[in-house]
């Protein structure tokens, strides 16, 4: 099964998130825009994994999660990988004070390290990590510096990120994700049951 591990944005920021990028996906249809259920923050692509390492997997994200606090972060910025002028990715990043920047890497890099233990090597391990929310993909390099730039403004009302979540992503035209489970960042209560 195809797993990593995220945080997911509340309703609000998302909600002012495609308002921004909706006008925008007309003028390019070439682009396969991730919809607004995907977007989230991906602390640790994990790729293929036994389920026989699912368990093992699991209490090393729930540990992970009881390690680091909650935080306050913004969505704003896009960007794009490699590069504006020859993207394959559109992005917008995930930002916050000093603190909460320095925390951010912190969870991933502990995910990563839990991953890692349970036997499930991040195969992007080593790469510096890079907080954002995956906007759209170009089946070619594209210059999309002007949807960057478009997006340069964004900036979203602050967000309390309180939890992760390990996902199950499954392939195909139009790719779902199923959350697997959900731990709550150090100084949260217990989470609310899925759908409440």
């Amino acid at each position: 099964m195809r797993l990593f591990v995220a945080i997911d944005p509340p309703a609000e920021p998302l909600a002012q998130l495609e308002a921004a990028v909706a006008p925008l996906r007309p003028a390019w249809p070439d682009l396969r825009w991730a919809s607004r259920d995907r977007w989230h923050v991906t602390l640790a692509f994990l790729g293929e994994v036994d389920p026989a390492r699912l368990d093992r997997l699991a209490r090393a994200v729930e540990r992970a999660a009881r390690r680091h606090p909650a935080m306050t972060l913004v969505i704003g910025h896009a960007g794009a990988f490699p590069s504006p002028h020859r993207a394959q990715v559109l992005w917008v990043r995930v930002e916050g004070d000093e603190r909460a920047q320095a925390g951010l890497r912190a969870l991933a890099a502990s995910v990563a390290a839990g991953a890692r233990r349970a036997g499930v090597p991040p195969p992007d391990e080593g790469r510096r990590f890079r907080p954002h929310v995956t906007l759209a993909r170009s089946r070619r390099p594209a210059d999309l510096g002007p949807l960057v730039a478009e997006l340069s403004g964004l900036r979203t009302s602050a967000w309390d990120a309180g939890a992760i979540r390990l996902i199950r992503s499954q392939a195909g035209p139009e790719p779902r994700y199923e959350a697997l489970g959900t731990w709550p960042l150090r100084g949260r209560g217990p989470l609310p049951a899925e759908g409440a």
